[in-house]
């Protein structure tokens, strides 16, 4: 004999079954298109200026940050995409909405800027093998104005960094790209007091290894997250600990946690409670165990009457 017993807390807040009741809890999530706007507005004027004065200048290290720059302009309007997607509304065919975009938009993100790198390093050996003359002043300059561009970006962002990997990406590459303009800056400057052209692409391939340090763990997290894993920052085994200490089960199986999108994880889960069907008190307690405790929004739980213990090695399967 078995209950099903859905348990929800996001936009909406509901939980039913025998005697159900319904509460709600508003919090839409910050919505960044004014930040998404303005950053690729100033990043697309900013690469159209970097590139044109890499070539005047003949610096491999400018036209490499142009490169990258010109890829994080794609990152954010794939970014802005996968946030304006995931916030239309559920339907019949899409009954969870569309908010798998964001994760999708991640991904893609990542892979941007893999290709970026590829490109860069290719020049830069290139460059090796044919040195020629750097304008160090000119290549100066440009990349100063590249840290205030990327640091103002970035700061557009740094509110919604910690909850969303899609947001967190964006301020990633702005902060990191305005460190790389300052490595560039140092660059260009040391070019022109000693003139040591090999210097431009020896910048370019630090540019590169800073790029692959940053993006290899939002590539993982992402391909994580589309493969459907627990999200980061949820322990599966205290989320199976914490319903199986829930008053009145004994028992926990068929526990899933995956994300619906970047911001929003979800879990189904079987509870054995032999002592009968689970009151209002119950769902509260667990609503709020799942939403306080771990962030868990969105939940579906089955109540079973049956036996088992939580302490039986093996009683669980996953």
């Amino acid at each position: 004999m078995e209950n099903r017993v859905g348990v929800h807390d996001h936009h909406h807040v509901h939980a039913h079954g025998p005697g159900g009741h319904h509460g709600h809890d508003h919090a839409p999530p910050t919505d960044f298109s004014r930040a998404f706007a303005i950053g690729i507005a100033l990043n697309l004027a900013f690469v159209v200026i970097e590139a044109g004065y890499g070539f005047a200048a003949n610096s491999v290290a400018l036209l490499a940050d142009a490169g990258h720059n010109l890829s994080d302009v794609a990152g954010l309007c794939v970014a802005w995409a996968g946030a304006a997607l995931a916030a239309r509304p559920p339907s019949k065919r899409f009954t969870y909405g569309l908010r798998g975009s964001s994760i999708l938009a991640a991904l893609l993100n990542a892979l941007l800027l893999m290709v970026a790198l590829g490109a860069i390093v290719l020049e830069a050996v290139q460059r090796f093998g044919e040195p020629s003359t750097v304008l160090g002043p000119t290549v100066a300059v440009v990349a100063g104005i590249g840290i205030l561009v990327n640091g103002v970006t970035a700061w557009l962002f740094a509110s919604g960094r910690k909850g969303d990997i899609n947001i967190r990406g964006a301020f990633l590459h702005m902060a990191a790209d305005a460190l790389v303009s300052a490595g560039v800056v140092v660059a260009g400057l040391v070019i022109w007091r000693t003139g040591l052209g090999w210097i431009d692409p020896v910048v370019s391939l630090v540019i590169a290894a800073l790029i692959f340090w940053q993006t290899w763990g939002l590539l993982r997290e992402s391909v994580e997250m589309s493969l459907g894993a627990v999200p980061r920052g949820i322990e599966f085994d205290q989320v199976d600990a914490a319903l199986c200490g829930l008053p009145g089960v004994v028992r926990v199986h068929d526990l899933h946690i995956w994300p619906m999108s970047t911001t929003e994880p979800v879990l189904t889960a079987h509870l054995v409670m032999p002592a009968g069907q689970p009151g209002d008190a119950f769902l509260r307690d667990a609503r709020a165990l799942l939403h306080d405790r771990f962030g868990i929004g969105h939940a579906t739980l089955q109540v079973e009457t049956g036996v088992g213990d939580c302490s039986l090695e093996g009683a669980r399967t996953v």
